[in-house]
């Protein structure tokens, strides 16, 4: 397959978890965290998905790759994936089934000093004020 379709899986976690985690709650650094891993591969991110405790059969997963618009997903990390989906053993086993890879990106987390956890908060908590995250 030359041109492989990815899906971007981050984890949709509470902002109260953000001194504990931040990580965890940063959606934009692990959808780029994902796009990197991609790109580096020579795939294409068809998709940013966003979660939280979904369950590995719902529909919302599996659209896309029965529509022929994604061949794999990719989470940044175990620990995300855990907290997108109720169950990884579930999902992963979904996924082989249904013949769609899954991977991780493995890749260094960002480093989360004051501001930068400050910066991740105004993001998230003024999303309707069209605070865009600059």
């Amino acid at each position: 397959m030359d041109d492989v379709r990815v899906a971007a899986i981050a984890s949709l976690t509470p902002l109260e978890e953000l001194d504990s985690d931040p990580f965890l709650v940063d959606t934009r650094s692990q959808h780029a965290m994902c796009a990197r891993w991609a790109a580096d591969k020579g795939y294409t991110v068809t998709r940013e998905l966003l979660f939280y405790g979904l369950r590995p059969d719902h529909r919302v997963l599996w659209a896309d790759v029965e529509a022929g618009l994604v061949d794999l997903f990719v989470a940044p990390n175990e620990r995300v994936l855990a907290r997108a989906v109720t169950s990884l053993a579930k999902f992963a086993a979904e996924c082989e089934r249904r013949g769609v890879r899954l991977e991780t990106a493995g890749l260094d987390e960002p480093a989360y000093d004051a501001a930068a956890k400050a910066s991740v908060h105004r993001r998230l908590s003024m999303p309707t004020a069209g605070y865009d995250g600059c």
